[in-house]
């Protein structure tokens, strides 16, 4: 594992001219030396980086999930991601894009420090990246060619201000680009729906659902091999709901059921559900369906 506390530490293990700007850093990724098989492959970073990149024969992975640069994509990482490369040996590695780090200190005191954290897409994984379009992309290369000309101008009183302005342009576009990715995957993205589908109906059928408990958003996203951000704004996108508002409409769907079918007490019904704490349950049904359960199980008297 190599931990990189600055940019600058990631320059010289590169060997990369120093950055003009200790917090901030681009650069082309042609301009990075190949790493040795037997250097480090295993990379922490206490900074953002953005890379829009094409790279052949080498292989980046977050744990065991492999990842395919032939494509030109925009990945994001935030501080304290872990990045696995495993090499194509033999191979010629080609590569080309940029990449932007930037220190969470870059942007001490500015509107983007507080905004950053609320973009999705840091949290993605690398094999949620973001496709561009050729059009996109050339929006994307525009807006990084204009954040390199203003680092590597002479630093005066509004060069921050303009490349934080860059930064959130580019960032706002990241947004729509994938809102678009979202749209124009139908076919993928229903047969997503279906998998979730399916998934929670098992869950929720089985008969140790009372030692088990609830259903998680993290343990959903893993059987479907996603990370639980990238599957909240597939569905939110899909259809206005959250994994957890899924969850819960699956759950209360069963609860109506046991309610109205069965003999089974309220108390009983929520234990099996895997409810701990029978006014959890009571608190959840009421605010789904405007009715208590027992209200809700005297309507079908």
């Amino acid at each position: 594992m190599k931990h990189f506390k600055t940019i600058s530490e990631f320059h010289r293990f590169r060997e990369l001219p120093p950055p003009q700007h200790p917090l901030l850093s681009v650069f082309r990724v042609d301009d990075v030396k190949h790493l040795h098989p037997d250097e480090p492959t295993n990379l922490v970073f206490d900074f953002y980086g953005i890379s829009l990149k094409r790279v052949a024969n080498v292989k980046v992975k977050y744990g065991q999930e492999p990842f395919d640069f032939n494509e030109g994509i925009l990945s994001f990482m935030a501080p304290q991601q872990v990045i696995s490369l495993a090499f194509e040996r033999d191979e010629e590695i080609k590569q080309s894009g940029w990449v932007i780090y930037i220190h969470p200190d870059f942007l001490w005191n500015t509107p983007l420090a507080k905004t950053i954290k609320q973009y999705d897409f840091w949290d993605y994984t690398l094999r949620e990246a973001l496709y561009l379009s050729e059009k996109e992309e050339a929006t994307i290369n525009q807006i990084i060619e204009n954040i390199q000309r203003e680092y590597q101008a002479n630093l005066d009183h509004f060069s921050k201000k303009i490349m934080i302005a860059q930064l959130e342009s580019l960032l706002s576009y990241a947004e729509r680009f994938y809102h678009r990715q979202f749209l124009t995957r139908e076919k993928a993205n229903h047969q997503l729906l279906t998998r979730l589908e399916t998934l929670l109906e098992d869950y929720f059928a089985s008969d140790d659902l009372a030692r088990r408990g609830l259903p998680t958003v993290h343990y959903v996203a893993d059987q479907l091999h996603l990370s639980p951000k990238y599957l909240s704004s597939v569905l939110r996108v899909l259809t206005g709901q959250t994994t957890q508002q899924h969850i819960h409409e699956k759950l209360i769907a069963r609860a109506k059921e046991q309610l109205s079918t069965t003999d089974l007490t309220v108390s009983e019904i929520a234990y099996a559900l895997g409810f701990e704490h029978l006014p959890s349950f009571s608190k959840l049904f009421k605010i789904k369906t405007s009715q208590s359960p027992l209200e809700f199980r005297q309507s079908f008297q």
